[in-house]
């Protein structure tokens, strides 16, 4: 599974892809983008540190449609209800429940009226860089490449006042102006099931955890190396689930803890006072000559994970791709340094980091990571003093940790 990065529109866009793939067998990371300095600074803010993918959460602010339009030969999405009406309700069910995941989170912004009521297109290809955030069930895309089950599809700008389609003037560095979710819609090996029809139909993958794992791209999010994640990028087995089922009580049952810290850093509320712990740090190598050459100005360990363990009760509450740092006007820095925020207070934790050599690799992550730079290579005209190279992830290293001061 990889995940791609293109760039459309003379560098003005960035285009991620977050592909979740079936078991062919980081922790909370995001989109990221590096505004164009090339641009006054009052479109740009004149700094090359890069800026986090994200959505408005201003009520009424994402708006989402989904297509009517699904496939019948091979019939994709199964359901209980096999009614022509039914069916349809029963799939924007498990819409409408997913999207409540996201906004079930305590000490966000994204609340249930960020979101106003989900509707309802006939348009066959309603996916595309329109401005219209929309969900296909039954559209080809070349992205389908074998054991992709699902991949979302996020137009995010880099500089303020660009628009894509109908969308409204970007308004702030970073913001998604576009976000589509495909579903694969005629492998005869996948299926789909909503949550109704998942027990009589077990060789279906799970509507409702592909659907909730795609809508976090659409929000922002990277891959997480964490297993309990729903943004872990393999989908869970054919006729399981995700974590639990949504419950009144537990609306965001779902996510794993590192999805829930993630979501307070992407949308952190200002009255929270529970989540606003954070703990950061380097990653040094015992031997610097072990870095390596080129590119220059690399001082530390970079694409580490560095999990946060709760002490007292063993959970994983969150992690990050370390590695990194930055100031204005910037560029990026690759010295090591580490932050993990969004942090219960009044908790101790454990830390440690460790090598992405495992079940995820860096591959999962690029656009969390080989977007952090930009330079006159990859964009003509860019100042040599803003400009930088992504570094090789280090993936063959072992750690020790020892006390902070």
């Amino acid at each position: 599974m990889k995940m791609c990065l293109n760039r459309i529109c003379s560098i003005i866009l960035a285009m991620f892809y977050g592909i979740w793939f079936s078991p062919m067998a980081q922790a909370y990371s995001f989109g990221m983008i590096v505004p164009d300095v090339r641009q006054p600074s009052a479109l740009s803010g004149g700094s090359a540190c890069p800026v986090r993918a994200h959505q408005l959460t201003a009520a009424g602010s994402i708006a989402v449609r989904w297509s009517t339009a699904l496939n019948a030969n091979p019939v994709t999405i199964l359901t209980l209800d096999q009614t022509a009406s039914g069916r349809l309700t029963e799939i924007e069910q498990a819409i409408t429940q997913s999207l409540a995941v996201w906004t079930g989170v305590s000490g966000t912004t994204l609340a249930p009226a960020t979101f106003p009521p989900l509707t309802r297109t006939a348009t066959q290809n309603a996916c595309g860089p329109d401005g219209l955030n929309s969900i296909c069930f039954d559209q080809a895309d070349m992205a389908f490449t074998p054991g992709v089950l699902a991949f979302t599809r996020v137009i995010t700008t880099d500089r303020l006042g660009v628009q894509v389609g109908s969308s409204a003037a970007a308004t702030q560095l970073g913001q998604i102006l576009d976000a589509d979710i495909y579903f694969n819609p005629s492998d005869s090996n996948i299926a789909y099931a909503t949550p109704q029809a998942l027990a009589a139909n077990p060789k279906a993958y799970d509507l409702e955890s592909l659907l909730t794992h795609e809508l976090g791209h659409f929000l922002g999010f990277s891959h997480s190396a964490v297993w309990s994640a729903i943004m872990f990028p393999f989908a869970p087995a054919p006729g399981t689930f995700s974590g639990m089922r949504p419950a009144v009580l537990r609306p965001d049952a779902p996510l794993g803890d590192d999805d829930r810290t993630g979501l307070r850093v992407l949308y952190p509320d200002p009255a929270d006072v529970i989540h606003g712990g954070s703990i950061s740090g380097h990653i040094f190598p015992a031997n610097p000559l072990a870095l390596p050459a080129s590119p220059p100005g690399v001082t530390g360990v970079f694409g580490a994970q560095v999990v946060a363990v709760d002490a007292a009760s063993g959970a994983v509450v969150g992690a990050r791709l370390g590695g990194w740092s930055c100031t204005a006007p910037g560029p990026a820095q690759f010295d090591g340094t580490y932050e993990i925020a969004g942090l219960s207070v009044g908790h101790s934790y454990t830390v440690y980091a460790e090598a992405l050599n495992g079940a995820v690799d860096p591959s999962q992550f690029d656009n969390a990571i080989v977007s952090l730079c930009r330079n006159a290579v990859t964009d003509p005209g860019w100042p040599p003093l803003q400009g930088c190279v992504v570094p090789a992830i280090n993936t063959s290293f072992t750690t020790r940790s020892r006390p902070g001061p």
